[in-house]
């Protein structure tokens, strides 16, 4: 009999910048999670009784605070997203009380306490790839986020840069939203064919 298959996910990304995070654990994977939180602009707490190195870093950098301690459901209280890095009991613990708040919970290599998953991203300039697989082959998101970094060019930045600055331009003209990609298409040729002639190439 084939598996079931679950619904598929709804892409998101999250503006966490001044917003509370809690990470349940204190392993080398909460600290590689607690990395990518700091990037993001959270403000994280970490609560576990052990910490990685990398997290004693952290906090002695006052750039997160920590609870040396076991878990605790007063822990969810006023934070809008939860990682789960601890022993599977815990993190299904972790999923039950963030559940009744509705909170989402990333439960890392656990999918049965997530109610988030993660994903394998990569940035250049304002872009963000990311590729998810729902929780099922975490290491193919990472082989697939490998192959899209290696694939596309080093140069992507410019190109957001470029369809800002486009759209402004189309906003103030009023462009029909079904004519702008064309038109993004056509404005970043024309940045490769500035760069291969040296001329500025007329619009």
């Amino acid at each position: 009999m084939s598996e079931a298959r679950s619904n598929p996910l709804f892409p998101l990304f999250l503006k966490l910048e001044g917003r509370q995070v809690l990470v349940v654990g204190g392993g080398p994977v909460a600290a590689a999670k607690v990395g990518a939180l700091l990037e993001s602009g959270a403000l994280v707490t970490v609560v576990s009784p052990e910490l990685h190195p990398a997290l004693i870093d952290f906090a002695k950098a006052g750039k997160i605070f920590t609870a040396r301690r076991c878990y605790l459901a007063s822990d969810l209280l006023g934070v809008w997203l939860v990682v789960a890095a601890a022993p599977p009991e815990v993190n299904q613990s972790v999923a039950a009380a963030a559940g009744s708040l509705r909170l989402f919970v990333l439960a890392v290599d656990d999918t049965s306490a997530a109610s988030a998953y993660g994903a394998g991203t990569f940035r250049r300039g304002e872009i963000t790839i990311a590729v998810s697989t729902n929780g099922r082959a975490p290491a193919l998101a990472g082989l697939l986020r490998e192959g899209l970094e290696a694939a596309l060019p080093e140069d992507l930045g410019t190109w957001s840069e470029v369809a800002a600055r486009e759209r402004t331009a189309w906003q103030a003209e009023r462009v029909p939203m079904p004519e702008r990609r064309p038109r993004l298409l056509a404005a970043l040729n024309r940045l490769y064919e500035e760069r291969a002639t040296g001329a500025k190439v007329r619009p």
